[in-house]
């Protein structure tokens, strides 16, 4: 994967949170935000990684404020779906209770805390996403229709999505069934939403999106 230098380039000069910021705010690195960096961050942000490490609170103090911008700009982490609109699998978002603590936190100071308070940082190895599930690739520019009963194992966008665009699927009784809202995804982090469950579509179903985007199915194997 590239090493994401539209990414570096927000968390430029001026960015930079320095030593002098007056502490006043009880969340700490140590306590609360060092867990949401290694589970939602360190796959991508780590030593070896696609992106510079964020793995300790010296490596991350001074991006604080970037940090906070890009977070709530719904930017980082990179995942690129809307919550609650297809059911997937290694979901990496956060919360917006996630995203206010990380907020209050650097507006806070972004204090250290005690260090004994740190959670063991997870070895992490590879990709900063999985690869998509073994199956038939179906291509699809805007709209394709079933030929045959289908289990759509993963879904992915071929191109940037902005701001949004939802993909659903029509039954042939006419009811629908949402398969992916993409908001703000971008190729430089491409990756596949995986389905916790796969998705069954009898044959006539009749995919799309709005607007039309190209996108890629994943489907089992029959």
């Amino acid at each position: 994967m590239k090493r994401w230098p539209m990414i570096a380039g927000v968390l430029g000069a001026g960015a930079l949170l320095f030593g002098h910021d007056v502490i006043s705010t009880k969340i700490t690195w140590s306590r609360e935000i060092s867990r949401l960096v290694y589970a939602r961050c360190v796959s991508c942000h780590r030593a070896g990684g696609a992106a510079f490490s964020l793995e300790t609170w010296s490596a991350a103090r001074p991006w604080a404020k970037a940090i906070k911008e890009e977070v709530l700009a719904r930017r980082m982490p990179p995942w690129g779906a809307v919550k609650g609109y297809g059911e997937f699998s290694g979901d990496i978002s956060l919360s917006q209770e996630e995203m206010d603590t990380i907020a209050q936190w650097v507006e806070g100071g972004a204090p250290e805390g005690d260090t004994a308070l740190l959670p063991k940082s997870a070895a992490v190895a590879g990709p900063c996403f999985g690869p998509p599930p073994a199956g038939r690739r179906i291509a699809v520019n805007g709209e394709t229709r079933l030929n045959g009963d289908s289990e759509v194992l993963a879904i992915r966008p071929s191109a940037d999505v902005g701001p949004s665009a939802r993909v659903t699927a029509r039954l042939p009784d006419g009811s629908e069934n949402p398969m992916l809202w993409a908001y703000e995804y971008r190729r430089a982090f491409a990756h596949s939403f995986v389905y916790k469950e796969p998705v069954r579509l009898p044959a006539g179903t009749v995919i799309r999106s709005e607007p039309p985007i190209p996108f890629e199915l994943r489907v089992a194997l029959r």
